[in-house]
């Protein structure tokens, strides 16, 4: 299991205390730990807490290919944005009774699938994670207003892209392939997300 240090628990602590539902957005550059973070969290709130990853907005790949955007699968342009903000737009004006369903990204399947992730009305805090939390473009920049918070989640840039290659290995890249795809498409995407860091509310280092 992994821990969260106390100081970063208080936080989520007096956010939810009132008991009224507030998102927490973790933000990061790809094989940075949100996954982890936020398992993390779910964890240190049981029954009090739902995860919805950004990644379940996913272009499918069929899509990806007419649009000729599968080589950058990742990128800021291969994500559903407008309905991921209409998703936390829902989880924010929750309406009593109403129990929210999100998407899921199954890796083992390259794939989304919707309706994966119930989100019942009486949960008090939502974490979303993902790489674009931040970003200032295009219908992205309707995310952060609708979010309570937004932790910037650091770890060391070496410890990050060896994370990517082992992952990209284990659903099916030869090695070879998984650094190619790091340098090619990871990396630029790591660089364009670095840059929204300073937006942040908290920066999160695994370490403290």
């Amino acid at each position: 299991m992994t821990t969260i240090s106390s100081r970063y628990l208080d936080r989520l602590n007096d956010m939810t205390a009132d008991g009224r539902r507030r998102i927490l957005g973790l933000a990061g550059a790809p094989g940075a730990g949100k996954s982890t973070l936020a398992q993390a969290i779910l964890e240190a709130f049981p029954g009090k807490a739902v995860v919805v990853p950004m990644d379940g907005f996913h272009l499918a790949n069929v899509e990806l290919a007419r649009l000729g955007r599968a080589s950058r699968k990742g990128a800021e342009d291969t994500f559903d944005s407008a309905g991921y903000v209409a998703l936390l737009r829902r989880l924010r004006e929750a309406r009593a009774g109403e129990t929210v369903y999100a998407p899921m990204f199954r890796r083992e399947i390259e794939e989304p699938v919707a309706s994966a992730i119930p989100v019942p009305p009486d949960v008090p805090l939502v974490v979303t994670e993902g790489n674009y939390l931040l970003l200032k473009s295009g219908h992205w920049a309707s995310v952060r207003p609708l979010l309570d918070e937004v932790w910037y989640v650091n770890v060391d840039p070496e410890l990050r892209r060896a994370r990517l290659v082992t992952r990209h290995v284990s659903f099916g890249r030869s090695e070879l392939a998984a650094k190619e795809w790091v340098d090619r498409t990871d990396e630029v995407n790591a660089a364009q997300i670095d840059g929204t860091r300073a937006h942040a509310d908290v920066q999160f280092h695994w370490a403290a």
